[in-house]
């Protein structure tokens, strides 16, 4: 599964980053590396963006950068 398919409430580990390389360095500086645990859990009225619970803090990410990122669910 893909972050970006992620339903409010689902958790998952990341397993895999990958995105552009105008992305890849925002997403490594907030934590989202492999083996973080994130959290859906806020979305926009029309589903994008959604907000991510990741290492303590809240993360807006849009779809577009988060749709080659792979997450197992928990």
């Amino acid at each position: 599964m893909f972050l970006c398919d992620m339903k409010l409430g689902n958790k998952g580990i990341v397993k895999k980053v990958k995105a552009n390389d105008n992305i890849i360095k925002r997403l490594l500086d907030i934590g989202l590396i492999e083996g973080t645990l994130v959290e859906c859990v806020l979305k926009s009225p029309f589903n994008d963006p959604k907000a991510y619970l990741i290492r303590g803090a809240t993360i807006a990410i849009r779809d577009d950068d988060c749709k080659e990122i792979e997450v197992d669910l928990l």
